[in-house]
């Protein structure tokens, strides 16, 4: 079935100054499904052209009176719109080389004598009607591609534009599940290294109630017995602090600074240090001066403390000193853990705050850290917008240096 385009008559413009001329190439192709106009003149076919449109075929005379065929080929091809226009000149001379040049000069696509033959005019100017048909159905094809292809553009933008959207909302993900294992260590680590400390004092307090109860004097007994009875308390109570803690870290309001008396916070996390120290026969000595005060969250200080003051325990040898002090201004207190200890190389010092399991303080008592605790004490000072620091040297002890807000 033919579409309705193909179906509508073909445009074609008669020119000839006689009209018995008009009207015998009007019956000629009258049965070819031909729409005609009809122009006497040069200026009348101007003034067609510029009234119609989609014009197929124009059959043209040559010998007009004031402006000839050529003349008004010229003008008409001087308009963009026209020049696809395919003009046949009709002429009464003989195709004389001379004319024919300056007639394909002018834009002629060809020439047909007078008087013309009817099947030669009805075959040429069939010709030229099928090629303006494939023409018109080529430049609808190309529209349709065109539109195709804009589909096909806004399709694959849309599409990129999806896959960005799911790239980000995947990376967000990522974001999340990268701050979940984060807030998971965290709290590992605050098990881990605030819980074990008491846990530890409870074990040596009952390992020597264990080993030998009988030959324990009164007064021992009695130092014993308090230590398991006020560390168990304060196991309870870290362990509640701790509970509240992870469920302000789901809720992402764990971070609580209040007013802390420093010598007094400093003091609490020592009394649970206490017998890890005395196990190793080392000293431990709060010089923070009571009358310093800072803005901290209770739970991160102690934390922060315990696990500076657990690392010098560890690497200090048997009979040494561990010393807290403080200093302030009037923006920040620097709070500063020294130990006698076996101190650390600057290797191990520039990747102190950044790795875990493997680069952590280490030396000759072949003791191995996580590294976990000092990540979290990074971690938990700058929350306080502090900062940390170390000073070290093999052999000669070691000195971490923290600062948080003061009041």
């Amino acid at each position: 079935m033919k579409k309705e385009s193909e179906k509508a008559p073909l445009k074609i413009l008669l020119v000839d100054d006689n009209d018995n001329n008009l009207l015998s190439m009007e019956v000629a192709l009258e049965n070819d499904n031909y729409l005609f106009y009809k122009a006497t003149s040069g200026r009348e076919a101007l003034r067609i052209l510029l009234k119609e449109e989609d014009f197929s075929l124009i059959l043209l005379d040559v010998k007009m009176p004031i402006m000839d065929g050529y003349e008004t080929a010229e003008l008409i091809y001087q308009r963009d719109k026209f020049k696809d226009i395919p003009i046949i000149f009709i002429t009464a001379h003989d195709y004389e080389e001379a004319a024919m040049f300056k007639g394909y000069q002018a834009g002629a696509v060809d020439f047909i004598r007078k008087p013309f033959n009817t099947e030669i005019l009805r075959s040429k100017v069939a010709v030229f009607a099928e090629l303006y048909k494939k023409n018109r159905l080529l430049q609808q094809q190309e529209k349709k591609l065109q539109r195709i292809n804009n589909d096909l553009i806004q399709l694959n933008k849309d599409l990129e534009q999806r896959v960005l959207d799911r790239t980000m909302e995947l990376e967000n993900l990522n974001h999340e599940l990268k701050a979940l294992n984060i807030s998971k260590d965290k709290f590992l680590s605050v098990i881990s290294h605030d819980l074990r400390n008491p846990l530890t004092a409870l074990l040596a307090s009952s390992a020597r109630l264990n080993d030998d109860p009988d030959n324990i004097e009164p007064r021992q007994l009695k130092q014993l017995y308090q230590i398991i009875h006020r560390t168990s308390h304060r196991l309870l109570d870290q362990l509640n602090e701790v509970v509240e803690w992870a469920k302000k870290q789901s809720e992402k309001t764990n971070f609580n600074p209040k007013k802390v008396n420093l010598f007094e916070g400093i003091a609490e996390s020592l009394e649970l240090l206490k017998p890890n120290a005395n196990q190793k026969g080392i000293r431990l000595e709060n010089r923070t001066p009571r009358n310093i005060y800072a803005k901290a969250d209770s739970l991160m200080l102690r934390s922060i403390v315990q696990n500076l003051v657990t690392n010098a325990i560890k690497y200090t040898p048997e009979g040494g000193l561990v010393v807290i002090n403080a200093q302030t201004d009037a923006h920040m207190v620097c709070v500063f853990v020294e130990d006698s200890g076996i101190g650390m190389t600057n290797e191990i010092k520039e990747t102190l705050f950044t790795k875990v399991n493997g680069s952590s303080i280490s030396g000759t008592n072949n003791e191995m850290g996580s590294g976990l605790g000092l990540l979290l004490v990074n971690d938990f000072v700058a929350q306080h917008g502090g900062t940390v620091d170390v000073e070290s040297t093999v052999g000669a002890g070691t000195t971490f240096k923290f600062t948080i807000p003061a009041v």
